[in-house]
């Protein structure tokens, strides 16, 4: 089978089924005749011939730190519930937070394997610049501000002002905050700031030395915990970066006997299904993850259909969730 004979089958023109094939504009009664002929004979266009002709992959690359995350996996699904009626499919490449994997996909993305790419990013080096400023095909980011590039990231700096606000207006005096790496602009350095700034401007400026820095894992939340109650005695309040974190701060407390909230409130960032299933649950923040991805693909399908896109930066709100009035 070919197009030509598709055609006849149907009744309708060989241009009417390449738009079909292509998801391009056709009446929706010869995509019903299109559609019944396809689906009676099993027929499937070559993707390689399609590829050299259309000089089109029909392929997103989708590049993110790793999957055991509740983030990226929200991410995901927001830009595959986009992405899935579009038209194209996805190539994904899990780099393990590892920058270096990064720039290797990067580079092979550069190749021209896929028309576009959506970088879920942590760390954007000046390596990443370099090559995001040479990349063949249109790319957006998601989860970081990079000025100059199509991006959408979250106000990662005043969601964690206000949680730190808040602990400090309920009256808890002496805080500690787990951190996640500065060299992670958004869910490092920026909600680390949010807390020194709130401590600071709340009169509190002694607690912004308050900080350490764990990794984004339950078992670093707990060992830094450790390390955050040995530096700093009769804390009252840990806000952490992270649900992760906050998850591990929670289990070290009970180990050590000291009781949440009463002793010690905690706080963690993301709003994850970890955040539910502690005892007591956690205060947390939620971001909208999901919506950050469908807003990411359509930008980035807007760059593939028309080289161009009405948005560059969006950037996302926040609500913080479980902090109950006394």
């Amino acid at each position: 089978m070919n197009i030509a004979e598709i055609a006849k089958l149907a009744g309708v023109s060989r241009a009417a089924v390449s738009r079909y094939f292509n998801h391009g504009n056709i009446s929706e009664e010869k995509r019903k005749a299109i559609r019944k002929v396809v689906e009676e004979t099993g027929y499937r266009p070559s993707v390689q011939a399609q590829t050299l002709r259309t000089k089109k992959t029909k392929m997103i690359g989708i590049i993110v730190p790793k999957v055991a995350s509740a983030s990226i996996g929200k991410i995901v699904e927001g830009v595959l519930s986009i992405l899935n009626e579009s038209g194209y499919q996805t190539l994904l490449a899990v780099t393990q937070n590892n920058p270096k994997k990064e720039l290797e996909y990067l580079s092979a993305f550069h190749e021209k394997q896929v028309d576009g790419v959506l970088l879920a990013a942590t760390i954007l080096t000046l390596e990443h610049k370099r090559l995001l400023k040479n990349l063949s095909v249109p790319v957006v980011i998601v989860g970081q501000q990079l000025p100059g590039y199509c991006c959408v990231f979250h106000d990662d700096y005043h969601a964690s002002y206000d949680l730190t606000k808040l602990f400090l207006e309920k009256g808890r005096k002496k805080l500690g905050y787990l951190s996640a790496i500065q060299q992670d602009q958004a869910v490092g350095a920026e909600r680390c700031r949010g807390f020194q700034d709130a401590v600071r401007d709340m009169g509190c400026e002694e607690l912004m030395d308050h900080v350490v820095t764990a990794s984004f894992s339950v078992a670093s939340g707990y060992e830094k915990t450790g390390r955050l109650l040995e530096k700093y005695k009769d804390l009252d309040g840990i806000i952490c970066a992270t649900d992760m974190m906050a998850a591990g701060c929670m289990q070290y407390l009970c180990e050590h006997r000291i009781e949440v909230p009463k002793q010690i409130l905690v706080a963690g960032q993301g709003d994850s299904d970890m955040a539910r299933v502690t005892a007591p649950p956690l205060i947390t923040v939620h971001y909208y993850y999901e919506k950050s991805g469908e807003i990411a693909v359509k930008m980035l399908l807007e760059l593939l259909g028309q080289g161009e896109t009405a948005l560059r930066e969006v950037k996302l709100g926040y609500d913080i969730v479980g902090l109950k009035d006394d």
